[in-house]
């Protein structure tokens, strides 16, 4: 499993505006709800349960909601790239700019952690952090993200 196959380029929000955790959350829901023809509340609401039992903001501007529902096929994966950092309770209290979003069937299991873990990964290399955060377009993002997570994979 690799990015490519989690999603396409029209699944990248360059620069998504949020003034907190929560709003960044509904936005994401808003975009998802397009590519996984899911109820956005439902997705939301997802996602806010998820938080509450621990925040997915990994740190160093890094975040990774995600959820399980009910009615998905695959594992749907998009990114945002904040205008300005939040703050999204990340482990080293950093506010968070860079948001994958992961969404995964209910009976997804292993695949679901792997997914988590290869974004991890990469969102870990500080290069590629910084060629996203540079990046001027959905196109370019879409471009770091699919080089790096294939030169982590070789």
């Amino acid at each position: 499993m690799n990015i490519r196959e989690l999603m396409t380029p029209d699944g990248i929000l360059p620069k998504l505006r949020a003034s907190s955790k929560k709003q960044a959350l509904q936005e994401l829901a808003r975009a998802a709800a397009e590519h996984v023809d899911q109820d956005e509340r439902t997705i939301f609401d997802s996602l806010l349960e998820r938080e509450r039992l621990g925040s997915t903001g990994l740190g160093q501007g890094v975040a990774i909601p995600h959820a399980r529902l009910g009615g998905l096929d695959r594992l749907h994966l998009l990114f945002a790239r904040l205008d300005q950092p939040i703050g999204f309770d990340a482990v080293d209290d950093q506010p968070v700019d860079l948001l994958f979003l992961l969404l995964a069937p209910e009976s997804a299991g292993g695949d679901h952690l792997k997914a988590l873990s290869q974004i991890s990964r990469l969102l870990r290399d500080n290069n590629a952090c910084r060629k996203i955060r540079g990046a001027d377009s959905a196109d370019a993002i879409y471009a770091v993200l699919t080089a790096s997570a294939e030169n982590q994979a070789a």
